[in-house]
């Protein structure tokens, strides 16, 4: 028979006291003393390490030789179009000066819409990499709690958020709260609460219409080629709907970056991994064997869908989730498996 444990009646020292014995945190080899009262502090807060979110995408410094190699075929093909139009306005020119007018007319619209263009994308990488930025200096002002860092990211918010409507009130409060004091770290999550809060709510209404859309589709498609097409392109459409709505506007470019970057986002964090456990998971609890199979792959692709765009969240959202709970897939699942349930009732009411 075991012995029953000895608890000690809760008693009063002090610590100058000579029957207090005071060991290193963590030491175990002492053994109680009949008499005596043994006191292990507890490790300082201070000392032990911080944990720091990693970033979706690590920085790469540095040119690297596919980046010369494009750049260098770029411009190899920019020439060539040039001394292409240069030849064929002097051609027009040799056979009618009205033709040459027309052809060179034609030449300088094109090159001014080309430098609109390029403007654009430029701005555009501009803006997105002003987001990332602000992303990364918001995660490092909750850890080291600056107030006038804060004040900064505040300030950079509301210059992204002047031309959204649906922000006003927020921005009034924001501003409003300018000269309370306010800990660093509070003030982001105030900025959060106030700022992301309606854009958060406004994106898992896109998240969730984009992944119902594709799991409807693609369990009425006739081939696995419209499926594919189909699904890429609302991928496209979810990813650019969700970056313009937290601020970014990308361009052609800045849609390849983002893409880039998200799927990096779902590599690092294991967002596939997580997506096949939970359409296992709910897939696995019957309701896979009441749902057709072209609806089960439906809800497969809608979930998938569902992944990507929370992952282009975390991306494109410019603060960190820390005074918001995250968007979790099991929340969308159920709004897409209760629309898969409609679906599958109204084919059973169908008349035949």
């Amino acid at each position: 028979m075991s012995e029953r444990p000895h608890h000690r009646k809760p008693t009063a020292f002090k610590l100058d006291d000579p029957r207090v014995i005071v060991k290193d945190a963590g030491d175990d080899t002492s053994h109680a003393v009949r008499g005596r009262i043994h006191v292990a502090p507890e490790p300082d807060s201070a000392l032990l390490p911080v944990p720091v979110e990693a970033p979706a995408m690590p920085p790469r410094k540095g040119l690297g030789w596919g980046l010369l190699f494009w750049g260098a075929l770029g411009g190899l093909i920019v020439l060539g179009l040039g001394l292409g139009i240069a030849n064929l306005v002097e051609d027009l020119f040799i056979r009618s000066q009205g033709l040459g007018f027309v052809g060179l007319g034609f030449a300088v619209l094109a090159i001014i819409a080309l430098a609109v263009i390029i403007a654009r994308e430029a701005l555009a990488l501009a803006r997105l990499e002003t987001i990332e930025k602000l992303h990364e200096r918001a995660n490092a002002a909750l850890l080291s709690d600056d107030r006038r860092q804060s004040d900064g990211i505040v300030r950079d918010l509301l210059k992204i958020a002047h031309d959204n409507p649906r922000l006003a009130r927020a921005r009034a409060t924001l501003q409003g709260h300018a000269g309370d004091i306010i800990d660093g770290a509070d003030m982001l999550r105030l900025a959060e609460r106030e700022l992301m809060a309606p854009l958060d709510q406004e994106a898992r209404r896109l998240i969730s219409s984009a992944a119902q859309r594709v799991s409807i589709v693609t369990a009425v498609s006739p081939g696995a080629v419209i499926d594919v097409l189909f699904v890429f392109a609302a991928a496209l459409r979810l990813v650019r709907q969700l970056a313009r709505l937290y601020g970014g506007r990308p361009g052609t470019l800045g849609m390849v970056r983002l893409m880039r970057h998200v799927i990096a986002h779902l590599a690092v964090t294991g967002g596939l991994a997580a997506s096949d456990s939970l359409i296992q998971q709910v897939l696995g609890h019957g309701i896979a064997a009441k749902l057709s199979a072209r609806l089960g792959e439906g809800i497969l692709n809608g979930l998938l869908t569902a992944r990507l765009g929370l992952a282009a969240v975390d991306v494109t959202r410019p603060l960190p989730f820390a005074a918001l709970p995250r968007p979790v897939l099991s929340d969308l699942a159920k709004d897409l498996l209760r629309r898969a349930d409609e679906v599958e009732k109204d084919e059973i009411e169908k008349p035949e």
